[in-house]
């Protein structure tokens, strides 16, 4: 029996080509749903963590220190856990484009200005009116509030507006890169450290204890996560992680032990996870840095 071979249809040709373009206009512009509908919870997210703030703020100048039936703290913690609500929808939009190959343009440009708002705009309210406020028994923290936050937001748009730039496929033309690190501190974990500190201060507030002098520490480490957004610092990337991802035993262990922690001491080890992923960047580098180093002789 003789099977004859079907011509392929041209069109089908010509419409694989135009979606392997990403320069292609209908491409670069198309709007996918599911990816597209997590970046729009993401935006929705972190507006509602702004407006969380200004309630905060609102509730701490009412004679009954409260606003929408809520004290400043409450509205304090919504914003925080609207800024992790962000976070979720980040990871679920980005991880949706790239299984379904459904990433565009237009989807990349959409998730950084939602970021902006999510982990840039939000998070430097966070500092303004909670970090670096005269609450902290620091009144002239009243004075360079407003720019730290603002320095914040200044990199976080930075940093989101360069990691377009350089993910771009106009760059990568035939290539892509094979690195599994960020290059700078990834803005949505920036934002994880400042919201977890968010928890820590209320935690302390609730026990009538403050920081004392340490409190001191807060603008240079507010300015150190805004630094190290720009900085050439390399940060493990989580994007390779997914269901058929394979891991020792002793990784497994210590993983399920900082579940652990983060369940029993919650502020606290989140706090700690936090930093521990920033300062894990910066040994990192500092090490990379050491052994590039030519030996003398």
């Amino acid at each position: 029996m003789i099977f004859q071979r079907r011509n392929r249809d041209p069109r089908a040709d010509d419409d694989l080509a135009s979606r392997e373009d990403p320069y292609n206009v209908s491409q670069a512009s198309r709007i996918y749903i599911l990816p597209n509908l997590m970046t729009a919870g993401n935006l929705l997210c972190g507006f509602m963590a702004v407006v969380n703030c200004i309630h905060a703020r609102l509730a701490g100048s009412s004679d009954d220190g409260r606003y929408l039936a809520a004290t400043a703290p409450d509205h304090y913690r919504y914003a925080v856990y609207f800024i992790f609500g962000a976070a979720v929808f980040d990871m679920l939009d980005g991880r949706l484009a790239r299984m379904g190959g459904r990433e565009s343009l237009f989807g990349a440009e959409f998730d950084s200005l939602a970021d902006v708002v999510s982990f840039g705009m939000a998070p430097a309210f966070l500092m303004f009116f909670l970090i670096l406020s005269p609450s902290q028994g620091f009144p002239w923290f009243r004075d360079i509030g407003g720019f730290v936050g603002f320095f914040y937001l200044l990199f976080a748009a930075m940093r989101l507006a360069r990691f377009n730039v350089i993910t771009n496929p106009l760059v990568h033309r035939g290539t892509k890169d094979s690195s599994k690190d960020f290059i700078g501190l990834p803005v949505p974990a920036a934002a994880m450290t400042v919201a977890s500190l968010v928890l820590f201060l209320l935690k302390l507030a609730d026990a009538d204890r403050t920081l004392d002098k340490f409190a001191l520490v807060l603008p240079f480490l507010m300015l150190l996560i805004a630094f190290l957004m720009m900085s050439t610092v390399r940060y493990p990337s989580g994007k390779n992680v997914d269901l058929q991802t394979q891991t020792r035993l002793r990784t497994f262990v210590v993983l399920v032990l900082i579940l652990g922690l983060v369940f029993v001491y919650k502020e606290v080890a989140f706090m700690s996870l936090c930093l521990g992923y920033i300062f894990l960047g910066l040994i990192r580098h500092w090490r990379r840095s050491r052994s590039a180093k030519p030996a003398s002789p």
